[in-house]
């Protein structure tokens, strides 16, 4: 996170393939990022090879990662994150919520997850932990 003057810029990259599913995580942080930040920066990628090219070129706070993507399994890209941009987290975000795919997600070395479907308050809160 950058600090511009009190407040912050939270730099987050949405890793999702499914349109609603970016729409809502906009429309979420929009609200959420003038509340809690000084604004949210918020990039968006629909495939891990999108992603991978934004990790590369621009800082970055928080990953909201989904698992399955058109090209590939996202869980594959954690350890990319990692090395990349090592002071982001990552949120890996699915509909596979049984408890075998949650602790399999957080195995790999992510820092939170968040079961699909979620609510504003979800994502504002499991970012609040994070941040």
């Amino acid at each position: 996170m950058t600090q511009i003057g009190s407040a912050t810029l939270l730099r987050v990259l949405h890793v999702e393939d499914a349109p609603a599913n970016r729409a809502l995580v906009r429309a979420i942080l929009d609200r959420a990022g003038q509340e809690r930040w000084a604004r949210v920066d918020l990039r968006e990628a629909t495939t891990i090879a999108e992603a991978r090219s934004i990790l590369a070129s621009e800082p970055t706070d928080v990953v909201l990662l989904d698992v399955r993507l058109p090209d590939g399994n996202g869980l594959d890209l954690v350890d990319e994150i990692r090395t990349r941009a090592p002071q982001a987290k990552v949120v890996v975000v699915s509909a596979s919520v049984l408890p075998a795919d949650r602790a399999s997600a957080l195995e790999t070395g992510a820092d939170a997850f968040l079961a699909k479907p979620f609510g504003a308050a979800d994502l504002e809160q499991t970012l609040g932990r994070l941040t």
